[in-house]
């Protein structure tokens, strides 16, 4: 454990970020998911709304400095693969 005040602060700030990149990670894992079951069963207009909530969260994902704007530019046209029908 860390003597230093400045070192305690930097263990807290580091738990705390910690915790809200893996928010946004297993968030956007989460839509992705969902649009491939979505795709799946078919429904075009389920597809796009998936497709539009997942594009947003990558969007705002990546404005923030949580996914990295290659990450989300790949994952966005992965998306857009599936929304396609390929």
């Amino acid at each position: 454990m860390p003597n230093i005040q400045q070192q305690k602060k930097r263990v807290r700030q580091a738990a705390r970020q910690r915790v809200e990149n893996l928010h946004w990670r297993s968030t956007s894992k989460t839509l992705m998911r969902s649009l491939r079951e979505t795709a799946e069963k078919g429904d075009k207009t389920a597809v796009a709304e998936a497709h539009r909530a997942l594009t947003s969260w990558l969007d705002k994902a990546a404005a923030r400095g949580m996914l990295h704007k290659n990450t989300a530019a790949r994952r966005k046209a992965q998306a857009a693969k599936i929304l396609s029908g390929d």
